[in-house]
């Protein structure tokens, strides 16, 4: 059994709190990681809050990076001392995992959110106190990772060599910077010459600018309220970039392409902005939805008679459609080159200044935080 220092989230809303809690051994199939930073993300918020369910108290946190220091039985080819990047879990068995579709695993739910190992319903941190253990989830995202140490399944790990970036930056490639990636370069595969709108520049939008750049995109248009980070989007490589306020949104985006846009991607989530969004496809074209709305019941309202008249698309995107193992090596491939620097959108902040870390990036003072523990 190992100490580790944990920020734990016991209630919807609550701070999350700064405490010391055991961590056993990685168990067959687990390897055990000394975190050296994790991305903070939206998701982790969404499910502290109870948006969508997840057992508290809990140990939070899906975007880790760091060193291995202990190994289960049956992990491959990793060993202690392996620099890995901590994406999402997935079976590797079901029908989707074999189409190379891990992040519409058939089990994704269960391995991602029930807040323990599947095997027998434990969990990989205690807190013991005054005689007594208190049990906290964990294996969030199969993880867990807003901790000095996480224990980690075989399929979230993605090991990672000598890059420019330092190791403790990498952890947002695992789900937030491969999710507006993988959108625009695998779930949607705009191809070059294509016009794409994105709405939202935080992480994911911005990323999904970069990936615009990538494949080729003739028009990126960047939907953004903060100007701040309109201007980080045009350094970036968007083309065009609209402030939302006090304008109608469709009209905005058809003043600029009368005959409307190929691609739209989503990353906010408010119900209102997709639906301008459709208004804003020319025929044939696909908007894609990564961002999570304030509840998980809400509904968009669309006109049947156009989305068959012009074959309009619209598909939910979970991760990018991305492999986490293939393609978060091409995406420091593409930063090696220049074309991918998302570590400039990157501040750091100690793990115990979390919550300032999330008032700090709620008011738009930051782009992506990284927590080091």
């Amino acid at each position: 059994m190992t100490q580790c220092t944990a920020a734990v989230a016991h209630a919807p809303g609550a701070p999350f709190t700064l405490e010391t809690l055991d961590v056993g051994a990685p168990r067959q199939g687990e390897v055990r990681v000394r975190i050296a930073g994790v991305g903070l993300c939206h998701t982790d918020l969404v499910f502290r809050d109870q948006v969508a369910g997840y057992p508290l108290p809990a140990v939070l946190g899906h975007e880790g990076a760091g060193v291995i220091d202990a190994v289960g039985e049956d992990v491959g080819d990793l060993k202690v001392g392996d620099k890995v990047v901590l994406g999402f879990s997935s079976c590797g068995a079901c029908g989707r995992c074999a189409e190379g579709l891990p992040s519409y695993c058939e089990h994704f739910p269960a391995l991602n959110y029930a807040g323990m190992r599947l095997e027998d319903g434990s969990s990989a941190y205690a807190k013991v106190e005054d005689g007594g253990e208190e049990r906290i989830s964990s294996h969030f995202f199969g993880q867990s990772s807003f901790a000095s140490h996480a224990i980690a399944r075989v399929r979230n790990v993605v090991k990672v060599g000598e890059t420019a970036v330092p190791l403790e930056l990498l952890g947002p490639l695992g789900c937030g910077f491969q999710t507006g990636a993988g959108a625009v370069m695998r779930s949607m595969a705009c191809p070059k010459g294509s016009s794409l709108l994105i709405f939202g520049a935080g992480p994911v939008g911005l990323a999904a600018v970069m990936a615009g750049v990538i494949q080729g995109c003739a028009d990126i248009i960047l939907v953004e309220p903060i100007a701040a980070r309109r201007e980080v989007g045009r350094q970036l490589g968007a083309t065009h970039v609209i402030d939302p306020a006090g304008q109608d949104l469709a009209e905005a985006v058809r003043a600029h392409r009368p005959t409307g846009v190929d691609f739209i991607l989503d990353t906010s989530g408010n119900i209102g902005v997709i639906e301008a969004g459709l208004a804003c496809l020319t025929s044939h074209g696909m908007i894609g939805l990564v961002g999570v709305p304030k509840s998980m019941d809400a509904t968009v309202a669309f006109n049947v008679g156009q989305l068959m008249t012009f074959g309009h698309r619209i598909i939910g995107i979970i991760e990018g459609d991305s492999t986490p193992q293939s393609f978060i090596p091409e995406l420091l491939a593409h930063h090696a080159e220049g074309r991918f620097p998302f570590d400039t959108l990157i501040q750091t902040y100690p793990l115990a200044e979390i919550n300032e870390a999330i008032a700090a990036q709620a008011r738009g003072d930051c782009i992506k935080v990284v927590l080091t523990p």
